[in-house]
């Protein structure tokens, strides 16, 4: 059994798309891995190979259905669950600050961008995540997915304002841009 396997997710911000969550245990060191915000597409997109190719684990998406209907939190947990079940270590970490309720899991913050395991988890998740949103923006070309994958950019809030929501939008997600009021 491999020691450590480690945790993270993309896409818990969006106002569309899927949650992702990854699981990945390494079995050899790659170098260059970091957190996938602070790399660019293309080397996520060279690392994700790598990892895919050196290492054991587990993808879990979950819909914008899923997130409206169940929070994100549970879907977090949910995900959490999944990764663990599937995949065996010795130890879980998840990086973040909570465990959302789930029992031996370890939590560090930034652990995306100090610890390996974890850096790799975040880039299968941000590649996963970036890629289907763009065979969405596909589907739904008016929301311009591919300039935004799904955020909460002022040119995603104004297609939105536009065309109303998407099938692949969170409905349950206040976008203070979009309320009315009374003044």
């Amino acid at each position: 059994m491999q020691k450590l396997c480690g945790i993270d997710e993309a896409g818990r911000g969006p106002l569309a798309g899927d949650l992702v969550m990854a699981g990945c245990i390494l079995h050899k060191d790659i170098e260059g891995l970091n957190d996938s915000k602070k790399l660019t597409a293309k080397k996520r997109e060279a690392l994700y190979d790598l990892i895919v190719e050196n290492a054991t684990y587990h993808i879990v998406k979950f819909s914008a259905v899923s997130i409206d209907n169940e929070g994100i939190s549970q879907c977090l947990k949910k995900g959490l669950l999944e990764i663990m079940q599937t995949l065996s270590a010795e130890e879980f970490l998840f990086d973040g600050n909570t465990t959302f309720g789930v029992k031996n899991l370890q939590t560090m913050i930034k652990a995306d961008g100090k610890i390996p395991a974890v850096s790799a988890a975040s880039i299968l998740a941000k590649v996963t995540h970036d890629r289907d949103i763009l065979q969405e923006a596909k589907k739904y070309p008016e929301y311009q997915f591919e300039k935004h994958k799904g955020y909460g950019t002022k040119l995603h809030i104004e297609m939105i304002k536009k065309y109303g929501y998407s099938p692949i939008h969170r409905r349950t997600y206040k976008i203070k841009a979009l309320e009315k009021t009374l003044f």
